[in-house]
């Protein structure tokens, strides 16, 4: 294949997907913004976490919740777990790359916050760990994945809310994350801030 046609091929791929995607997903992003305007609401916040693509993600919704979106309104307090160096490598280090989230969700997460956890894989061991903090701290989880959900779907509760992108390819799921986050952070700003909307 030609390499304008592999390009064309790829946007039509991921447009297929999203279409694909789109009944599936819908309502888990509602339930999911439902989840995140309690938290906000109450005070709460969200800490979102992720490896490699998905810690650009985590820190690409946190940016959105914390400046803006697409309308203007006050900040809203979000986290991203996997900007500070320090802190990443000081646990890392120390004890084990599986408790570089755990740890932070521990120290600051509260009753009634909101974990953002991404794993294309769903199988992500410090994600899961971090989840399992979050359970235990009174968090609820907002968990995006791909393929069939890994252990992270096997770890949820009920109260939690699963954002699956059934493929099996991490680029294609990240490229739905992405637009699952976007739905996510105008579903939030519609519910808390109506009047922007007028």
């Amino acid at each position: 294949m030609k390499p304008l046609d592999r390009i064309l091929a790829r946007f039509e791929d991921s447009a297929r997907l999203k279409r694909e995607c789109a009944p599936l997903l819908a309502p888990c992003i509602l339930a999911a913004g439902h989840a995140m305007v309690a938290a906000l609401r109450t005070g709460g916040r969200i800490l979102a976490c992720g490896n490699g693509g998905s810690a650009a993600d985590a820190q690409h919704f946190a940016a959105e919740l914390l400046n803006r979106f697409e309308v203007e309104r006050p900040p809203l307090a979000a986290i991203a777990l996997t900007t500070d160096s320090s802190t990443l490598t000081s646990i890392a280090n120390d004890y084990d790359y599986r408790e570089i989230f755990s740890k932070q969700v521990r120290a600051l997460g509260r009753e009634g916050d909101v974990l953002l956890a991404i794993s294309t894989s769903g199988n992500s061991p410090n994600v899961l760990e971090a989840i399992r903090v979050a359970h235990s701290s009174g968090l609820r989880v907002v968990a995006l994945t791909g393929r069939d959900g890994g252990a992270i779907a096997r770890e949820l509760t009920d109260a939690d809310v699963e954002i699956r992108v059934p493929h099996p390819a991490t680029a294609p799921v990240q490229e739905v994350h992405i637009l699952a986050l976007h739905c996510l952070c105008d579903t939030i700003d519609q519910q808390l801030h109506p009047e922007a909307f007028r």
